[in-house]
């Protein structure tokens, strides 16, 4: 049976009971008032004055079913964690548990598309019980927030607080209006949790529980929604954006409206804007974000003066052509200029006005663009900059004054690295301080000045030392106390690191090596690479993982080796000094050439067996032999390569 919750609570007590709520210790009145301030808004934001708010009583979702796959979690925000979702019985009903793994802050969606379909044009309201859990089983205040996407864009709204600040309130019932949602464009909403006086305690960051989703139209009725709906792969979301095989970019311009989708072998597309011609020059990738049943995805150009080509289709219709580059998840395609200039001339006058998609299953795509290819970067030994979160408009500067460890991981070879959001996807860092004068590094064209740009995704950004020594000078004593962060668009930054780099090597050719494995810390893993597997093992090739770990590391084991048992990529881990592996805590790639200097150049040699382990549990879900093109790779599987 389900049970209502979230009590409602007279004001005046919950201020006097919050005083001594938290953590059964004595609360600061600041906090406390605060925290009853923001629930007065709740409050008085749907309901009269002198009024309490009344709740639905029907829900949408009460998860008494267990199913939870409409949602998921997003970890692409700098220290977000790396949550786990699972159903649980919580305050005497079922509710989707967000059990919190790393001690950051947490980010539940839900596609709300997917679970009421057209209906969710009418979805004017969001009620969702919300509660808490400590680890030492004592109550401490919590809030967050309510974030709409919305739109064809799925643009950001960030709504209301929501806050769980005493503890015979927890669960406690949260209404927020909410508009701008449309039918056929796969929109959701994120609940946060972003403060925890927990974690202030030293407790750890409490697990949250989220129960009783109702979802209601502007005459307060509730939309039935269909619980056995997936979340799928909204325009834009991140649960971690995968860059896995491909390029990152730098200039990007958005091919604006080109959304579109067909059948299997049809193709569609649009005339291109004269910015996207002008983008089209050597250096410049075209990158597709997409769905299709087969999980491939090309260009066509059909108005060319070499005639009507397919560029990046690969073996698909036979013709051994080269491979777009397409990431692990099969949602992400690249063609570089290089190869359609292959097939279409060097003279983009001559490639036509119309740029097409197909596929050789059924297939949408909701954006393309075209930037610069750049570098994608992996941190060794990475050192975080503690204490770096912060936020400001556009066009305003945001920082702190750089710790020592942090200066002195500012050396040739580093590359300081920047988990954020802004408005227009751009972010870039201002030396305010250095004896060369006002320094913005990493800017671009964004303020007229033509300086390079940074690497940056909208999730993380790169600034490399040589950046900033092109501007501030080889000597970092003179670089001034401070760093500060910037864009063009209101931003937020969660966290900093500076560490060596290392760059991942994109990949058009995968061999799969059907890998699902997993083991604890210092543990092995593996499969038998198969003829198929071994002979794609040649000069040029990489060794690509997605994987998770506790610590974000990993690294292979050859154990049949002739030259013996063999970790390749540990680094120092286990004392070696060996050479590190690029990875950043779900991509892992290692290159032929990192093996070869370990097991020997003959690849007879290295045993039929790859094995994965990290100094803490860990999990691969997939692992490929990837070539990039001019690679030879044995002409008997590149047919089955994708």
């Amino acid at each position: 049976m389900r049970k209502v919750k979230g009590k409602v609570v007279a004001l005046a007590a919950a201020m006097a009971l919050s005083l001594s709520a938290c953590g059964n210790a004595a609360t600061d009145t600041t906090e406390a008032t605060e925290a009853a301030e923001s629930t007065a808004s709740e409050t008085e934001a749907s309901a009269p004055k002198g009024e309490l708010p009344t709740y639905a009583t029907t829900p949408s979702i009460d998860f008494e079913d267990g199913n939870f796959a409409f949602a998921a979690v997003n970890t692409s925000i700098g220290g977000a964690d790396k949550s786990e979702l699972s159903v649980e019985d919580f305050g005497g009903s079922k509710a989707l548990k967000v059990t919190n793994k790393e001690g950051g802050n947490m980010f539940l969606a839900i596609n709300v598309s997917a679970l009421l379909g057209d209906d969710v044009a009418k979805l004017a309201k969001v009620q969702f019980d919300i509660g808490t859990e400590s680890a030492d089983g004592a109550f401490y205040s919590s809030s967050g927030r309510l974030y709409t996407y919305t739109g064809q864009d799925n643009a950001e709204s960030k709504l209301d607080e929501w806050s769980v600040y005493i503890d015979t309130a927890n669960p406690k019932t949260t209404a927020m209006d909410v508009s701008g949602f449309e039918a056929g464009a796969d929109n959701y909403i994120v609940i946060s949790k972003e403060t925890d006086v927990a974690a202030d305690k030293g407790v750890g960051m409490q697990n949250m529980f989220v129960d009783n989703l109702t979802l209601l139209d502007a005459d307060g009725n509730t939309l039935e929604a269909d619980s056995s709906a997936e979340f799928g792969s909204p325009s834009g979301f991140a649960a971690g954006v995968d860059r896995s095989h491909l390029w990152a970019m730098t200039k990007v311009v958005n091919f604006e409206g080109f959304s579109t989708g067909a059948a299997g072998w049809a193709q569609d597309g649009f005339d291109m804007p004269q910015e996207i011609i002008d983008a089209l020059v050597p250096g410049a990738v075209v990158e597709i974000e997409y769905t299709s049943t087969t999980g491939n995805m090309w260009l066509v150009m059909p108005d060319s003066e070499a005639g009507w080509m397919r560029v990046g289709v690969g073996d698909a219709d036979g013709s051994g052509q080269g491979y777009a580059y397409v990431n692990s998840s099969k949602n992400i395609a690249q063609v570089t200029f290089d190869q359609l200039a292959q097939y279409l001339g060097d003279d983009v006058s001559k490639w036509g006005a119309r740029m097409q998609c197909e596929s050789d299953g059924d297939w949408t795509v909701s954006s393309v663009k075209v930037g610069q290819a750049a570098p994608s970067y992996a941190l060794v030994n990475p050192v975080v900059f503690e204490g770096f979160a912060t936020s400001a408009d556009g066009w305003a500067q945001s920082g702190f004054t750089m710790p020592q460890e942090i200066i002195d991981a500012l050396v040739p070879g580093s590359v300081v690295e920047i988990s954020y959001k802004s408005d227009t996807g751009n972010m870039w860092l201002v030396m305010n301080e250095c004896e060369a004068g006002w320094m913005r590094v990493g800017v671009g064209d964004a303020d007229g000045s033509g300086q390079g740009y940074a690497v940056a995704d909208g999730s993380k950004a790169f600034v490399t030392y040589e950046d900033l020594a092109q501007y501030c000078g080889d000597d970092v004593s003179k670089w001034g106390s401070t760093m500060q962060c910037e864009s063009d668009g209101a931003w937020e930054v969660y966290g900093i690191r500076v560490g060596q780099s290392i760059e991942f090597a994109p990949t058009n050719k995968q061999i799969d090596l059907g890998a699902a494995v997993s083991g604890d810390g210092w543990a092995q893993d593996g499969v038998d690479l198969s003829e198929e597997a071994l002979a794609a093992l040649v000069p040029g090739s990489y060794i690509n993982i997605q994987y998770t770990s506790e610590s974000g590391e990993i690294w292979v084991v050859m154990p049949d080796a002739q030259a013996g048992w063999m970790r390749v990529g540990v680094g120092d881990f286990d004392g070696s000094g060996q050479g590190y592996a690029a990875y950043d805590g779900k991509n892992c790639q290692i290159p032929y050439e990192m093996i070869a200097e370990y097991c020997g150049d003959d690849v007879s040699t290295w045993g039929t067996r790859i094995q994965f382990e990290a100094s803490t549990p860990w999990s691969v879900t997939g692992a490929t032999i990837g070539l990039a093109d001019g690679v030879a790779a044995p002409t008997a599987s590149e047919g089955d390569a994708e």
